[in-house]
């Protein structure tokens, strides 16, 4: 059977500095779970979001990584980490195999603007295969709500997405509906690990092909071991989820084209009222500021009932 081991680990970090954590919590998978053979975590994890962290290929997080991928024997899709090239910074997940190489950078496509600045869009995507098992994709967090990315990564092969995410914020309901959504359409596993504690709100899920719920973490810290059949995917790709709907075969053979998904100018002439992507700024009626605290206001009303 093609069956994929894997452990998901949603972490309770702090801010930053939890590399010694990550290594910990690995070590402990390999000693509880020998059958596993992948280990995934949380976008940004390791260092947080700040960009003062970002090191260069090879730097030395990546070296321990790979240290410890070895170590364990252990294929580690280890979150994600700011990764420094000449000026630019891109967040990037490696992909470690258990001989400690890195056979695979993937760049977060969509940066979560605008609060994400400072952060390069990749332009690449990443499958991979594990030997006689199947095919793997990577995306990264916001990268599964532009649906022509995951579709992307399905039409090139991927059987299971893996998605580290980092979210804190109250759209996570609506996030699990996409990775849901996302799992269903593209008939594919949808492994989607967030973080917890300081960094995120925890939540992490697993969908298989059909949409169908496999596991919802809490809040805090959890690990979810799992086996994916990957031989699941291919029969509900052939025969459709229940005998249903063979999506991929349908968008393998329509003659529908997608021109503005195809060109980056048809999308930026083709939605001009959009405005430009900024960050939203606080609405206070009858104030008009000059920035620097200063400002007129009208009067407030007042009641009082005496």
């Amino acid at each position: 059977m093609s069956l994929l081991a894997i452990a998901t680990l949603q972490l309770d970090v702090a801010l930053s500095d939890n590399l010694e954590l990550v290594e910990r919590e690995v070590r402990s998978i390999a000693r509880r779970f020998p059958w596993v053979m992948m280990v995934a975590i949380g976008e940004l994890a390791i260092h947080g979001a700040g960009l003062d962290k970002a090191e260069p290929a090879g730097g030395p997080t990546e070296r321990r990584l790979q240290d410890l991928a070895r170590e364990t024997g252990l294929w580690l899709i280890p979150g994600s980490l700011y990764e420094r090239r000449a000026s630019k910074i891109y967040n990037m997940t490696p992909v470690i195999d258990p001989r400690g190489e890195i056979i695979a950078r993937y760049d977060k496509l969509f940066p979560f603007l605008p609060y994400e600045q400072g952060v390069e869009s990749g332009t690449g995507y990443v499958v991979f295969e594990l030997p006689g098992i199947g095919s793997v994709g990577i995306a990264i967090c916001y990268d599964m709500w532009f649906p022509e990315a995951i579709r992307t990564l399905c039409a090139m092969g991927a059987e299971v997405i893996i998605l580290p995410t980092m979210t804190n914020t109250v759209d996570r309901d609506v996030e699990l509906a996409i990775a849901r959504a996302n799992a269903a359409i593209n008939q594919c596993y949808f492994v989607d690990i967030n973080v917890a504690g300081q960094q995120g709100n925890g939540r992490s899920v697993v969908y298989g092909p059909g949409g169908e719920l496999l596991h919802e973490a809490g809040t805090g810290r959890e690990v979810m071991a799992f086996e994916l059949d990957l031989e699941q995917v291919r029969r509900v790709r052939e025969r459709g989820w229940n005998g249903l709907g063979q999506v991929l075969k349908s968008f393998r053979d329509a003659p529908a084209m997608f021109p503005m998904h195809a060109d980056p100018a048809l999308r930026q002439t083709g939605m001009p009222g959009l405005g430009p992507l900024t960050m939203p700024q606080r609405l206070d009626e009858g104030f008009a500021g000059d920035g620097k605290g200063e400002g007129r206001a009208s009067k407030p009303r007042l009641s009082v009932i005496e």
